[in-house]
């Protein structure tokens, strides 16, 4: 059974730093383009970031550039998101996702991404 689990949420003030883990079982996803969504309460779910299998091409949402910062590593099958600078507005329930493609192209539309973690909360308070 394929699984992505994250970790790693948690309430942080504004101005503050987290760092995200989604850890995949069942298969690797060493050749697919893995991805952060979030979701915040009232709205629909939108691209965070996204990284290539290599780690040396990464996407990011114009609202988190320059703030996060996504990264792997194939060999434990882990992909990160550390965000800085957290603000209000990056409260959400913050979703690991694969590329059900194995290909080297970022997408960061949602029907792309076949497999999903259950989520993690993020809450920054201002």
């Amino acid at each position: 059974q394929v699984q992505l689990v994250e970790s790693g949420g948690g309430l942080v003030q504004a101005g503050g730093s987290l760092g995200l883990s989604c850890v995949a079982s069942g298969r690797t996803f060493n050749g697919n383009v893995m991805g952060w969504f979030r979701q915040a309460p009232g709205k629909e779910c939108e691209f965070v970031a996204a990284i290539s299998w290599s780690g040396r091409t990464t996407a990011y949402a114009d609202s988190v550039k320059g703030r996060f910062i996504i990264s792997r590593d194939n060999a434990k099958n882990t992909v990160y998101l550390q965000m800085n600078c957290l603000k209000p507005e990056d409260t959400a329930v913050y979703y690991c996702a694969a590329d059900g493609a194995p290909i080297s192209n970022i997408r960061i539309g949602i029907p792309f991404y076949d497999y999903w973690g259950q989520g993690t909360q993020v809450t920054v308070s201002s």
